[in-house]
């Protein structure tokens, strides 16, 4: 299955992102796991427009996930086997699953903790710019200068 999403379509992304633009990328295939357990293989890829937390301007952030998702039929199936940091992820599993809901907890996974340009051209804007260091003045008073 392959589909293209709307950023502005996944509701749980939009505090994170400085605008709704652009597209998601979707591709979800079955494929046969080697230890006899239905899988997923799941591709997503886009640009999202996230706000930099240096300057606080708009960052363009390419998003590339490549999952492989093991399905589980039940809670208890997943629960009885030890955590594995190798394998592929265990996901719930039923007859109809929301792609939709997993595509968006993919690409909120995604998303860099405190995203920043590697170099910030513009300075920051609004009460941030006209913010003054409160160790400003700091300097002149260690070389006994007074205001």
């Amino acid at each position: 299955m392959q589909v293209n999403w709307p950023v502005s379509d996944f509701p749980r992304l939009r505090d994170s992102l400085h605008a709704n633009t652009g597209t998601i990328n979707c591709e979800l295939e079955g494929i046969p796991e080697q230890l006899g357990r239905r899988a997923l293989r799941l591709r997503l890829s886009g640009t999202l427009q996230l706000t930099c937390q240096r300057c606080l301007g708009e960052l363009a952030q390419a998003v590339r996930v490549d999952e492989v998702l093991q399905l589980a039929e039940t809670q208890a199936e997943i629960d009885a086997e030890l955590v594995n940091t190798e394998a592929p992820e265990r996901i719930l599993a039923g007859r109809e699953m929301q792609v939709h809901e997993l595509v968006e907890d993919e690409l909120v996974l995604a998303l860099p903790i405190a995203p920043r340009h590697e170099r910030c051209a513009g300075k920051p804007s609004g009460a941030a710019a006209t913010k003054q260091s409160p160790f400003a003045g700091l300097k002149d008073l260690m070389h006994g200068r007074r205001h």
